[in-house]
């Protein structure tokens, strides 16, 4: 897995937080940028591929896989996409590169999200896997979205009541998140759930539960901010969902989208559930490929 590829960790402007990751390749950059409860392992079937025309980065968020997890802060701020961003924009900064191409899933597609808002003039090209902007979840939410993604106000409920909850079941809930909770789960090796379990610990669980505890606080109100003053991300964006997860059942991508990036060039589901870069990984290559490649 990542053959040829180099491990790093790098430490951020927080002093509480070094981002590991992998990098492989030769060309101009790429961050792919991983979901929850996943780690740069996701990307595992895709990087070594796009690594033969690009300089290819995958990194774990903070709260993640072997990523630095302080503790949170009261407002959150610390967890916040701003901040997760800021991270990676960093690590881009330490390996050179001062412009690259990003894409994200799930919640690493919220940071992209974020970064490519914040960081206009480092982000080329912004390729988004099966979200909705969070601004655009939050104030359009249904039963049957609710029900299938409960774990967003789960896990957002105070310190530290999910942590203990979970606390001492960490290998059941990984098991049960990524193969029966929601729609469009499945796809995973053996060798990828027992990654994901080895860095599912308590320390990785406060992490989660900071993510979603920002996500509808402060992440929501910046967003909501930016919605209102009408900006939107300016450079070229591709957003693809899988046809069989929750985004395609309860939302429609190709109204909402629109409303929060000025140019997007594609456009469309993939056939696959919520992960698509395991799921149907020559179709995310062959998409990002001829996406960053022109």
């Amino acid at each position: 897995m990542y053959e040829g590829f180099k491990r790093f960790e790098i430490q951020t402007t927080d002093p509480e937080v070094k981002i590991a990751g992998r990098v492989g390749g030769k060309g101009p950059a790429v961050l792919l940028l991983h979901g929850n409860p996943l780690t740069h392992v996701h990307w595992h079937l895709v990087a070594p591929r796009l690594a033969h025309d690009f300089t290819v980065v995958a990194a774990d968020l903070r709260g993640y896989g072997d990523s630095g997890k302080p503790r949170g802060r009261e407002d959150h701020v610390n967890y916040s996409f701003r901040r997760m961003a800021q991270d990676q924009v960093d690590v881009m900064r330490h390996l050179g590169f001062g412009e690259f191409f990003v894409a994200g899933h799930d919640r690493g597609a919220r940071t992209a999200h974020r970064m490519a808002l914040d960081h206009p003039d480092k982000v080329k090209k912004f390729a988004s896997f099966d979200i909705l902007p969070t601004h655009h979840v939050l104030t359009n939410i249904s039963r049957g979205w609710a029900l299938g993604s409960f774990h967003w106000f789960f896990m957002a409920q105070p310190y530290d009541i999910p942590e203990k909850l979970i606390e001492g079941k960490e290998d059941y809930y990984i098991l049960q998140k990524l193969t029966r909770m929601g729609i469009g789960k499945g796809g995973f090796s053996e060798e990828t759930l027992k990654e994901y379990a080895r860095c599912c610990t308590p320390a990785n669980i406060h992490g989660v539960c900071e993510d979603y505890r920002a996500a509808i606080t402060v992440d929501f109100e910046m967003d909501r901010a930016d919605f209102d003053a009408g900006r939107k991300v300016e450079c070229p964006a591709a957003i693809y969902w899988g046809a069989k997860s929750h985004t395609e059942k309860y939302f429609d991508p190709r109204a909402a989208w629109p409303q929060y990036c000025a140019d997007i060039v594609r456009i469309r589901p993939l056939p696959c559930g919520h992960y698509p870069a395991e799921q149907v990984p020559d179709d995310v290559y062959e998409e990002l490929f001829a996406f960053f490649k022109k």
